[in-house]
């Protein structure tokens, strides 16, 4: 009896691998656990194991060719140990027992199609948009590189793409003519969408001729095989994908079926949510929704973000109402098109209501699990800026509403309240940055589309008009502690009272998340702190000199917490069990294999505190860059659940608002905390090389260091500090900061 052994998951955001060396093969034993291959990926170059023993009968994925997670990548026999002879009616046997066999066949991860699909002669095949980062949902097609009519090879750059994260080529995975492009250049596709079709030469020539029954039917089979191939690529998780192939050739047909309602559940929204909240609905019932729309707002322990609508048409029933909570996949509400709303509204209390209403249920029940459950709803950002295009509509109808109120939202230059249509990520995250007001713009795009070299234009002149108003306004722009030591400064204002001062209000879910998770910590670990001082006066000058070419080189500004997080993962390496786990209940210590820091944010919802991955593998550059793009992304809400979890040691720089120290409570299953306090000029004693003191102003800061004494004691916390100090102290960072 042979079995397959498939590519295993090896890590939390690695889809595939390239196979790099087999270690075994055909006609080889081999035992359980024994090295069978050698896998690269983009993180990490591993061996994998045989889970089974018995004799190699069939290598699936040659030397160098790519194989996703889950997929299969050798047949093993049952090991009997017999001779070549066997081997050889081992293989001959494999093609009957599948053709006799065909449920077992199709247990194994179905892969076959899309290889087929790639190379299927006088059929279409879709390019889809493919994952293009963790947290990136969507991207605006730039310029198309082929034109229809024209041939591609395979990985020959197709289009150009542009998301909020990164410009990039999408290269054709088959080759062959292209033969129509579904999306155009300006216009927005999500991951996973299409793109376009290429086919064959013949394939091409027969759709010119007989455009019309060739190709409907080419685009139907190339949608019936191309499933699984598309939906791997998204870049969502393979095994689902690979679970509910089956299921995913409705997912079209749902959104277009008419008469029909279909249920919106809630989607996945991170590896560790399993429930969220209900905190608002956008839309109520009667109301019309389009495809991607925010339709409501979910609070989760990691998150708080805007689900959007799978389908388009008419809000039918709100199944979970507001402060409600809804575990991940159940069923929020009922979505049907125009005629199924006016149906139900006229014919309310109609049998035939109850009976199409019924089987409309009962058959997007059967249809919807996987197109609800793709749209993930991770990526905040991307949800409130449909939320935006959404407002813009009521806006254009009523006019005269817009001029009543107020217009507090003028303080955020880059708010979309006026924004003429939609705006991709990048161009509203470089409005952001620039300071631009996007409703002052006119697009230079197609249909008015607002592009990122109009932002960068209206930011040159914006800057060119200021320089006057800048240099009259000096001193109101000087930094709070040069006007702090001034005798003439004015005496501050008393603070105005917060609206919320006898108030009211129902806790939030992630207020409630973070109180849980406290009081368990101190629950379960045995805590406490240690605290040391810091001489900071070299990394400080040091920072001063470096800031701005480090800008200039990195794109991120160079604060002190790179600095801080750079010695703190050197120090875990020296001290690695400050970066364990302690098992106490199994009588285990796991030592981490890497250093994986996560840096506490305050965020307007709440503590947030994403992880910085591999952190002991970055240098200071790779360190501020991530730092601050992970501190943005959990200020703004568009932090996706993943990059909250994992981490194996916090930092939270409680210095932010001249704290000098404080006792930080551990993130568990972390075993240390370690708080930077505010750096401070002080009079300090400095020994000299002779051994002279002087008394000298330097920068000091206080650095405590919370951790369970269950596993850490009080000399390894010492130890840890020590070296902690001693680095910092150094401020040997000169090659890290380009001088």
């Amino acid at each position: 009896m042979s079995e397959t052994v498939n590519l295993p998951a090896l890590g939390e955001s690695v889809t595939e691998g390239t196979v790099t060396r087999w270690l075994k093969q055909v006609g080889d034993e081999v035992a359980v656990d024994e090295p069978l291959l050698e896998v690269s990926t983009d993180k990490v170059d591993t061996e994998v194991p045989s889970p089974v023993a018995g004799v190699i009968e069939k290598i699936l994925v040659e030397e160098d060719e790519d194989v996703e997670v889950g997929g299969a990548l050798v047949v093993i026999g049952d090991g009997s140990g017999d001779s070549g002879s066997d081997d050889a009616a081992a293989q001959d046997d494999a093609p009957a027992e599948a053709s006799e066999e065909p449920s077992e066949q199709k247990s194994e991860p179905e892969q076959a199609p899309k290889a087929d699909t790639k190379q299927a002669s006088g059929n279409s095949v879709e390019v889809i948009l493919p994952a293009l980062g963790e947290s990136v949902t969507e991207g605006t097609v730039t310029r198309w590189l082929k034109q229809v009519g024209e041939t591609i090879e395979v990985d020959e750059p197709l289009l150009e793409v542009s998301t909020d994260k990164v410009d990039t080529e999408v290269p054709s995975p088959v080759a062959g003519t292209l033969l129509e492009i579904k999306v155009q250049e300006d216009e927005d596709a999500e991951v996973g969408q299409v793109l376009a079709l290429v086919g064959d030469e013949s394939a091409a020539g027969s759709s010119d001729s007989d455009n019309g029954s060739s190709d409907q039917s080419g685009e139907t089979k190339a949608e019936e095989v191309e499933d699984a191939a598309t939906t791997a690529d998204s870049g969502e998780n393979t095994e689902q994908a690979a679970e509910t192939k089956t299921e995913q050739a409705p997912k079209a047909d749902t959104k277009q079926a008419s008469g029909n309602s279909v249920e919106v559940t809630l989607p996945a929204l991170g590896e560790s949510v399993t429930e969220g909240t209900v905190t608002r609905w956008l839309k109520q019932v009667g109301e019309t929704i389009e495809v991607d729309e925010p339709l409501l707002e979910v609070s989760t322990d990691k998150v708080d973000t805007e689900v959007p609508s799978p389908v388009a048409g008419t809000l039918l029933e709100i199944k979970v109402q507001e402060d409600e909570d809804a575990e991940v996949g159940q069923v929020l509400a009922l979505v049907g098109d125009e005629s199924a709303a006016g149906s139900s509204d006229s014919d309310n209390g109609s049998s035939d209501n109850g009976s199409s209403d019924q089987s409309g249920e009962t058959k997007a029940e059967e249809v919807e699990d996987a197109a609800t459950t793709a749209d993930s709803g991770e990526n905040t950002e991307q949800a409130a800026e449909a939320k935006t295009s959404q407002a813009s509509k009521p806006a254009a109808e009523a006019p005269k509403a817009e001029q009543t109120p107020s217009k507090p939202a003028e303080s955020a230059p880059s708010a979309g309240k006026d924004v003429p249509g939609y705006v991709t990520p990048l161009v509203r995250k470089l409005a952001r940055e620039k300071n631009v007001d996007l409703s002052t713009i006119s697009g230079t795009g197609v249909g008015g589309r607002i592009r990122k070299q109009d932002v960068l234009a209206a930011a040159e002149k914006s800057e060119k008009s200021a320089a006057p108003a800048i240099a009259d306004t000096g001193a109101d722009m000087s930094p709070a502690v040069a006007t702090q030591g001034s005798g003439k400064a004015a005496p501050a204002a008393a603070p105005a009272a917060d609206p919320k001062r006898g108030t009211t209000e129902k806790a939030p879910r992630i207020r409630m998340t973070i109180a849980k998770r406290m009081r368990e910590s101190l629950e379960v670990s045995a805590q406490l702190t240690q605290v040391t001082e810091v001489d900071m006066t070299r990394v400080a000058q040091l920072r001063q000199k470096a800031k701005d070419q480090f800008q200039k080189r990195e794109g991120a500004k160079l604060t002190f917490m790179p600095f801080f997080a750079k010695a703190v993962a050197e120090a875990l390496q020296a001290h690695p069990v400050l970066n364990a786990t302690f098992k106490e209940d199994s009588k285990e210590i796991v030592y981490n294999s890497s250093e994986d820091i996560a840096i506490a944010v305050d965020t307007p919802r709440g503590l947030l505190v994403p992880v910085v991955k591999n952190a002991g593998d970055l240098n200071l550059g790779g360190l501020a860059k991530q730092i601050a793009e992970l501190g943005g992304a959990a200020k703004d809400g568009s932090i996706s659940p993943d990059a909250l979890t994992g981490g194996t040691f916090t930092i939270t720089n409680i210095g932010s608002f001249g704290a000098l120290f404080d006792t930080p409570i551990i993130n568990q299953p972390q075993v240390g905390i370690l708080g930077t306090g505010s750096i401070v000029k002080r009079p300090m004693v400095i020994t000299d090389a002779d051994g002279n003191d002087t008394i000298a102003i330097r920068h000091m800061c206080y650095l405590s260091l919370t951790y369970d004494h269950r596993l850490v004691d009080g000399a390894d916390a010492g130890r840890f500090l020590s070296t902690l100090k001693k680095r910092l102290e150094a401020g040997q960072f000169e090659s890290e900061v380009g001088l």
